[in-house]
């Protein structure tokens, strides 16, 4: 089984795809990924970029992703040494990152700065390391 932490926008990219991820992975994020998911909805949604109705669906198809949210004390420990050793102000994206490290295999993520940044940190990998063939 390999282990896969995803990060928001790739969440919502499964989501309005209706992409599948193929057997045998299992997918990890921190728990702000709740917020992270709803805030970018909504925000769609007042930019007139989405329809309301629309962005409740994929609300509700995120909330039966088989995803395993976490978010203990040594979660966010790690989380904080992460942000400090890249001299990030904020902690979300560390957040996956520490996750990775600490029980997956590999942080999906469509963010290319991210990417960068966290090389030689944690292997990274897009979302078609995820998908059924």
């Amino acid at each position: 089984m390999t282990r896969f932490v995803v990060d928001a926008g790739v969440v919502l990219q499964l989501v309005s795809t209706g992409a599948q991820v193929a057997p045998g992975h299992e997918l990890l994020a921190p728990t702000l990924l709740r917020s992270q998911t709803l805030s970018a909805l909504h925000e769609a949604v007042h930019r007139g970029e989405l329809a309301e109705g629309e962005a409740r669906a994929r609300l509700a198809g995120i909330a039966r992703m088989p995803i395993r949210l976490l978010g203990d004390a040594v979660l966010r420990r790690r989380a904080w040494e992460v942000a400090d050793r890249l001299g990030w102000a904020s902690t979300y994206a560390a957040e996956y990152v520490a996750l990775t490290q600490l029980q997956a295999d590999a942080l999906v993520t469509l963010d290319a700065d991210l990417v960068e940044s966290v090389r030689g940190i944690v292997v990274t990998v897009g979302t078609e390391a995820l998908l059924a063939p």
